[in-house]
């Protein structure tokens, strides 16, 4: 039942001394304040870690060959040999686990020197890549204007293309038109059918941004591939995990290339699934980290809650003793004592939330004007950690009063009116 002589009472002893009352409460303030914004920081990180794995599904292996380093079969060691295209629809028939599994060839690259595109007067190094429509599933991109390499221009082998941000920026005027134009690569005439960039790129972004991807077929007729494949992308469904498949799948490439059952250097390969594992588990640990740190630091503020308390129920010992005379129950002065300690908990702590809240609103205002900072992304705290900041604020908050209010209700109260 609200009463507002508890309340007033409860007002009165927090600014009896206002200046021990703010002390104590900065405690808590900064305690809950280190919790949430380490919380947020170690968000900020993951976010900036894994923002590669958005752009690429993480179920996923990339394979491609090295070259063996046993000899076997009477083929001598060291022996060079491809991945072929019609591994792709062996692999979809031996293993029914894969969902996606893509081709990929390429050539040239924007970092490895010699022009190999032109476009009237303008020239540029860029990364030519043979695709299959399915690999866009794999490696999701924003395609800004008009469309995807399509299985039609697979079967029809067109000299067809789609193009990054920074290709159209090397090659075309502001304002200029760029579907329907074309651009000569390697000698060879494309035309180009969509542009494209990839959602929240870091870290290699400015290689993808200068990509040029054609139709997979037509990659390996115009510039003389065969049926060679540089690398595929392996993808399973969500049910399976490829990093329990991958063995099953590397030991089946061996068997179809001649390859010796345990030379695992003939085949190089790359697990996104297990990096993100990986990576996921040390964010897990560090927000772990976060919590234990920002509890420590809490719990400095809680203790000196429950010390002033105690030094408050002390110096109101006289008043507690009349209180008690004039019929006061023990749970009367211990729920004003509990009170007391909770109500200055809980507002020193959730000001600390909001002071942390507008430190993080700051970090994401500056990151929006300047550009996202290399591995970290929109630092934040989700509901919960609001919700859990509460909670401890409200355990701690009666846990810091138990003691002196317990101290308080077993004074008798004569010998409560005895003390001067």
């Amino acid at each position: 039942m609200f009463s507002k002589d508890r309340w007033n009472e409860i007002l009165e002893s927090l600014t009896a001394n206002k200046f021990r009352t703010l002390l104590t409460a900065f405690g808590v303030f900064w305690g809950i304040t280190i919790l949430v914004l380490l919380l947020a920081l170690t968000n900020g990180l993951k976010n900036g870690a894994t923002v590669e794995f958005n752009n690429f599904a993480t179920n996923s292996i990339l394979t491609w060959s090295q070259g063996t380093s046993i000899a076997y079969k009477g083929l001598p060691r060291r022996r060079r040999f491809s991945l072929k295209l019609d591994d792709i629809e062996a692999l979809k028939t031996q293993f029914p686990e894969i969902k996606y599994a893509s081709p990929r060839n390429k050539i040239g690259g924007y970092r490895g020197g010699g022009n190999n595109v032109i476009r009237g007067t303008k020239i540029g190094a860029f990364g030519i890549f043979g695709d299959y429509p399915n690999y866009i599933n794999q490696e999701p991109m924003d395609i800004l204007e008009g469309r995807f390499v399509s299985y039609s221009d697979i079967e029809a082998k067109r000299k067809v293309c789609v193009i990054g941000v920074d290709v159209i920026a090397g090659l075309y005027d502001k304002d200029e038109t760029v579907i329907g134009s074309y651009i000569e690569i390697n000698g060879v005439n494309f035309m180009v059918v969509g542009t494209f960039k990839k959602p929240n790129s870091q870290g290699d972004a400015e290689e993808e941004a200068n990509a040029i991807i054609i139709p997979f077929t037509t990659f390996n007729q115009a510039f003389n591939q065969g049926d060679r494949i540089y690398y595929m992308v392996i993808t399973a469904y969500d049910a399976y995990d490829i990093t329990e498949l991958k063995e099953a799948i590397f030991s089946f490439l061996r068997v179809r290339h001649n390859v010796h059952p345990n030379d695992k250097r003939a085949l190089g390969h790359r697990d996104q699934s297990l990096e993100f594992k990986k990576m996921s588990g040390l964010f897990s640990i560090l927000s772990v980290v976060g919590y234990f740190v920002g509890a420590l630091i809490l719990l400095s503020g809680i203790i000196g809650i429950s010390n002033i308390m105690l030094i408050s129920v002390k110096e109101r010992t006289k008043e507690i003793g009349v209180r008690r005379a004039l019929g006061a129950s023990p749970w009367t002065i211990k729920t004003q004592i509990l009170q007391e300690s909770l109500i200055l908990t809980i507002i020193s702590g959730m000001t600390g939330v909001a002071f942390s809240g507008a430190v993080i609103w700051v970090m994401n205002y500056a990151i929006s004007k300047n550009g996202p900072v290399q591995n970290f992304i929109n630092p934040s705290v989700g509901m919960q950690v609001i919700f859990i900041a509460l909670t401890i604020l409200t355990v701690s908050g009666l846990l810091a009063g138990l003691i002196p209010a317990n101290n308080a209700t077993k004074m008798k109260p004569v010998d409560a009116l005895r003390i001067e």
